[in-house]
């Protein structure tokens, strides 16, 4: 067989591209990645083309985009007259959404600090402020 078709097994596959076996079967169902050959074994059967879609697919996870962003991603990676605007939009907007993330974080960050430092460590649990806000209670 060809190393381009269908010469490696999934888990030369995963090492390649450096996920687990999992994710590649779930990928596969997920309209990620194609239906693999089948050897005469029922074996699936990958090419280089599959170690080079996972790895995208592993980046732009890395980056923040989700499984339905990615899959987007892959077929304007195929679109050669707006491909590149269409990905940089898709890009933009997934940075707007981590901008916005990371400012309710900060604010989850500062709230926190907020009943640590209010709470004295010691004491009763009712008059604890963290506890209090778990509680959806105010402290006097």
């Amino acid at each position: 067989m060809n190393a381009q078709i269908g010469s490696l097994t999934i888990g030369a596959v995963a090492k390649r591209a450096g996920v687990a076996i999992d994710p590649i079967r779930y990928y596969e169902r997920q309209g990620l990645l194609p239906e693999p050959m089948r050897r005469a074994s029922g074996y699936r059967s990958y090419g280089d083309g599959a170690v080079a879609q996972l790895r995208f697919i592993r980046r732009a996870k890395d980056l923040g985009f989700t499984l339905e962003e990615i899959r987007d991603l892959l077929t304007l990676s195929t679109d050669r007259l707006h491909g590149v605007k269409r990905v940089k939009q898709r890009a933009t907007q997934r940075l707007a959404a981590i901008e916005q993330r990371i400012a309710e974080w900060g604010r989850v960050r500062d709230g926190l600090a907020q009943l640590i430092e209010s709470c004295p460590g010691h004491g009763r649990p009712e008059s604890c402020p963290i506890l209090a806000a778990l509680n959806d209670e105010v402290v006097s």
